[in-house]
């Protein structure tokens, strides 16, 4: 499998061969976490500057991606997007929806979009999505945008993934405030208030303002207002990533409780899923009685 990986990795061309990164994303997620096994993917060279967009479902964080992707194309920078999207309980499947959402941008020879399924995680990412970033530092991305479900309360595995976090809500978003009190305001390092040519926008940024003067976080989160679908407002929070860029993100990206967050996502995944495969087995009460012994 090291072997396998290797090749793989060495394919890509420094992230230049996206088909070859496609095939080593497939492959790593495949892996699981003997992917620690190769030191360009335990402790790569590079680093991509990871971008954390959250929110719940509606509040338009794909249009607002595809805006900053059209920013990074105007600055040459090569950029990779992991979009996560719901899984079925049913079919186990899930609407990996890439193709739909970035149609205009998946031809460009800079920008790369894979979607990847939740697998059931309640924090918004898959176990694999910490893995698959780091492919994108591998194959020398420039910048990493990792879109969340938008589960909405429970989505805050990303502050462990990503360098910042955006929080994208909008003014007719009931729950808004309640997303907020439930901790998501906490790893929050900016809140767009987006679709802000509609009304109570400016009500909802004064509320999230005066929520964030009664937090106890040390560096309360930027507030910016914009309207990804009229285009407006982009640059602002362009030029706010390129201040966050020049913070020791690098220096943060491997502290002890990042890498125990990472460790305790894929150790998870993988009794969930030894669990699942015996659970499986169970066709008779007496099967059932037997899993309890056990």
């Amino acid at each position: 499998m090291s072997d396998d990986l290797r090749q793989l990795l060495a394919a890509t061309n420094s992230g230049t061969n996206f088909v070859a990164v496609a095939k080593l994303l497939s492959a790593v997620e495949r892996a699981g976490a003997k992917i620690f096994e190769i030191p360009e993917l335990r402790e790569p060279k590079n680093m991509a500057f990871r971008i954390g967009i959250t929110g719940p479902p509606g509040a338009g964080k794909s249009t607002l991606i595809g805006r900053l992707l059209e920013r990074f194309k105007k600055e040459n920078k090569r950029v990779g997007v992991l979009a996560i999207d719901p899984t079925s309980p049913i079919s186990h499947g899930a609407v990996l929806g890439d193709r739909i959402r970035y149609t205009q941008l998946l031809n460009d020879q800079n920008i790369f979009v894979r979607s990847l399924g939740t697998r059931g995680s309640l924090g918004g990412l898959a176990a694999q999505a910490y893995l698959m970033a780091r492919v994108f530092d591998a194959c020398q991305f420039d910048v990493a945008i990792i879109e969340t479900v938008g589960v909405g309360q429970t989505e805050l595995d990303v502050m462990n993934v990503a360098d910042t976090v955006v929080l994208v809500l909008v003014p007719e978003s009931g729950d808004s405030i309640q997303v907020l009190k439930a901790g998501v305001i906490e790893i929050a390092d900016a809140i767009v208030v987006n679709k802000s040519d509609r009304p109570g926008a400016e009500a909802l940024r004064y509320e999230i303002e005066s929520q964030l003067a009664s937090s106890e976080k040390r560096n309360p989160a930027t507030v910016l207002t914009l309207s990804a679908a009229q285009d407006q407002g982009i640059d602002l929070l362009l030029e706010w990533f390129n201040k966050e860029s020049t913070k020791p993100w690098r220096e943060n990206r491997n502290t002890p409780n990042r890498l125990r967050a990472e460790a305790v996502a894929l150790k998870r995944d993988q009794i969930e899923t030894h669990l699942h495969n015996l659970v499986y087995q169970i066709d008779t009460p007496e099967q059932l009685n037997d899993f309890f012994k056990k």
